[in-house]
């Protein structure tokens, strides 16, 4: 069976509550939840406030930024590097808004904190693994007993 390491990581960063952004040049990564589009544009969005310094930062113009993920729940262990900038496209917003974004802003999608962030990977480092714990202690008690390497997920290096 071949995987399909690009196809799995959009899959899973579908399913991923939140990870830690920042832009590259300061090293400082901050709590923000990815939103994904229906037709997979091959962007990650973010729904921030005026204010935040990763927001004011990119105000000006676009920058290099990551995106690292460790989320149990869909298997997905990532570092993603790529382009960070503003975006005001509403379709979008009305697309990926939802009750937790909601409650962060008093007026919904027409608060005038409200920023969209549209993060553009390039390359990511990612580990896919197993979100089963029972086919994860199959796999450890099979390797055991066989004295073979178990089967828990797999690397690969991406190219957007």
């Amino acid at each position: 069976m071949t995987k399909d390491a690009k196809a799995d990581f959009w899959d899973r960063v579908d399913d991923v509550q939140a990870g830690m952004l920042g832009l590259t040049s300061d090293g400082k990564l901050v709590p923000m939840s990815p939103n994904l589009r229906k037709t997979r544009d091959g962007k990650i969005w973010f729904i921030a406030a005026e204010g935040e310094e990763i927001v004011d930062s990119t105000s000006a113009a676009s920058s290099e930024a990551r995106f690292v993920i460790a989320d149990a729940k869909s298997g997905l262990y990532a570092n993603v590097e790529g382009t960070l900038a503003h975006d005001n496209d509403t379709e979008v917003l009305d697309e990926i808004w939802n009750m937790v974004a909601s409650a962060w802003f008093e007026d919904d999608k027409q608060d005038p904190d409200l920023r969209l962030l549209a993060f553009t990977p390039s390359k990511a480092g990612v580990w896919l693994s197993t979100t089963s714990g029972v086919k994860f202690l199959y796999e450890i008690a099979k390797a055991n007993l066989t004295d073979t390497q178990p089967d828990t997920g797999y690397q690969a290096e991406l190219t957007f």
